[in-house]
């Protein structure tokens, strides 16, 4: 049994539409402008992106979260981004396809928001 530790998104539309159509079992490449893959470790501040940056920015916002093998994820240190619970994981994009192999499960959505009509 593979010890797991669960992490969290923010995603926007495109992103969900990406996760989905790899079968709910990966993140896609970032983009050039992009050289960071950031999940977060706790569903509160994915909540707080989501619903206030991504709702504003797209109209819509997501959390997703996802299990990852604990000893892969070693590797990488906290970062604390601000508040006390702004905690990230800063996995170069170059890496992503590697992390992706140690996501176990599926890629679950676990909150939507929306802009208020």
């Amino acid at each position: 049994m593979i010890d797991t530790t669960y992490l969290y998104r923010p995603v926007n539309q495109a992103e969900l539409d990406l996760i989905e159509a790899s079968g709910w079992r990966s993140f896609p490449p970032r983009l050039p402008e992009q050289p960071i893959f950031y999940p977060v470790l706790n569903e509160e501040y994915a909540i707080q992106i989501s619903r206030d940056w991504n709702v504003p920015y797209y109209g819509v916002g997501y959390v997703v979260r996802f299990a990852v093998d604990a000893a892969y994820l070693g590797q990488f240190a906290v970062q604390n981004v601000g508040d006390r619970h702004h905690d990230e994981l800063w996995v170069p994009a170059e890496q992503l396809a590697e992390f992706n192999q140690h996501i176990q499960g599926l890629i679950e959505v676990k909150a939507t928001f929306r802009r208020q009509q």
